[in-house]
């Protein structure tokens, strides 16, 4: 049976946008981040269509998706945790030869001592608290900690990598700050005799807006939210992208309303005049935001289609009035490309106030995930 509501990954697409990524940070290299199971689409076809494509480098979050990545990728993948590491997660992941993240001398300790004994050499990065608040060696304790950590055996500290919080906003100074005190302690290390094989600061957002996060000393980035062909609503669009996802779901049922009626929770709409109602196969619940009652569209017949009435959990109404012959089971389009035209999600970010990872990341459980090839 036919799922009523899908999402279609074109892989293509995915793969051009990657190609697109590449040739813009050229000669760096491109670490492609497919944490939360590829932002809930599903990491397995994305994970081989972009190694086929010539990726090699991998990141994600936490231990269990790394491992879910090492099922599907070739031995010479590099997978890479980008966040933390807890004690009792160490040992398994050295087994598995997994790039590790270095946030304080405790941790690094810990993955030495495992390291040692499975007999084994753990590849490490270093990461830096640069002014994102959230996880690693602060800036001031890079030095030191980095010191102390190359004296630990076992480790081999092949890399060095920050996030920068405001990368979104190009008029922000505070960006430029941090990539220099960044490119400072890497400085200072390089002159200490630690010389980093990776190098990275720069995510989706400083590749669109600030060129200095992709030229030496670094010599790779990291792109998660551009593979998708979508941007941060507030920075620039330097790279040519193209939407990757289409939502799609079906027309439930279609009625003609008199004037006087009101549609959906909280009677937030009323209709002035008859009016032509398609009450569609999707709501919150598959990942439709509440933000898009009464303001948002989607297409069926190829048409433009007015969202009324507050969204519910299963089931949205909207204006047909412009679409001849629509009938139940009619595909609608949700957000993706429509001839000439589209709705993205970076659309329905705008009218939720947040960026396209929380719509797509939002998606329901009950939406297939299909990949066109």
């Amino acid at each position: 049976m036919k799922h009523r509501v899908e999402v279609v990954i074109d892989l293509e697409a995915l793969v051009r946008n990657y190609r697109k990524i590449a040739a813009h940070v050229e000669p760096l290299k491109v670490l492609v981040v497919l944490k939360a199971n590829a932002y809930g689409l599903g990491v397995a076809p994305y994970a081989k269509a972009l190694y086929e494509a010539g990726a090699r480098d991998f990141g994600v979050a936490e231990p269990f998706e790394a491992l879910e990545l090492k099922k599907v990728l070739n031995q010479n993948a590099n997978i890479q945790i980008l966040s933390s590491i807890l004690p009792d997660e160490i040992e398994e992941m050295v087994e598995a030869d997994i790039i590790l993240p270095i946030i304080d001398l405790p941790s690094a300790q810990l993955i030495s001592q495992a390291a040692e004994k499975l007999g084994k050499k753990a590849r490490v990065h270093f990461k830096l608290d640069t002014g994102m608040g959230r996880l690693g060696i602060l800036a001031d304790e890079a030095l030191e900690t980095i010191e102390k950590v190359r004296k630990l055996s076992n480790l081999e500290t092949e890399g060095i990598f920050s996030h920068c919080p405001m990368a979104y906003d190009p008029k922000d100074p505070f960006t430029a700050k941090q990539i220099a005190r960044f490119k400072s302690i890497v400085e200072e290390a390089n002159a200490r005799g630690c010389i980093f094989k990776k190098i990275h600061i720069a995510a989706s957002d400083a590749i669109n807006n600030f060129p200095e996060a992709f030229s030496a000393p670094f010599n790779m980035v990291r792109t998660g939210i551009n593979l998708h062909g979508s941007f941060d609503p507030y920075g620039l669009k330097a790279l040519e992208v193209e939407p990757t996802l289409t939502l799609k779901t079906r027309v439930a049922q279609v009625r003609m309303l008199p004037a006087g009626t009101t549609l959906g929770y909280g009677r937030t709409w009323c209709l002035n005049a008859p009016t032509k109602v398609a009450t569609i196969s999707a709501g919150y619940a598959d990942g439709l935001p509440l933000a898009l009652t009464n303001r948002g569209q989607v297409v069926i017949g190829g048409k433009r289609c007015k969202i009324i009435g507050r969204i519910s959990m299963d089931y949205t109404t909207v204006d047909v009035s412009d679409v001849e012959d629509v009938k139940p089971g009619d595909e609608v389009i949700c957000f993706g490309k429509f001839g000439n035209d589209s709705i993205t999600p970076d659309d329905w970010a705008q009218f939720k106030g947040t960026h396209a990872y929380d719509i797509i990341c939002s998606l329901g459980s009950r939406v297939e995930r299909k990949v066109q090839i």
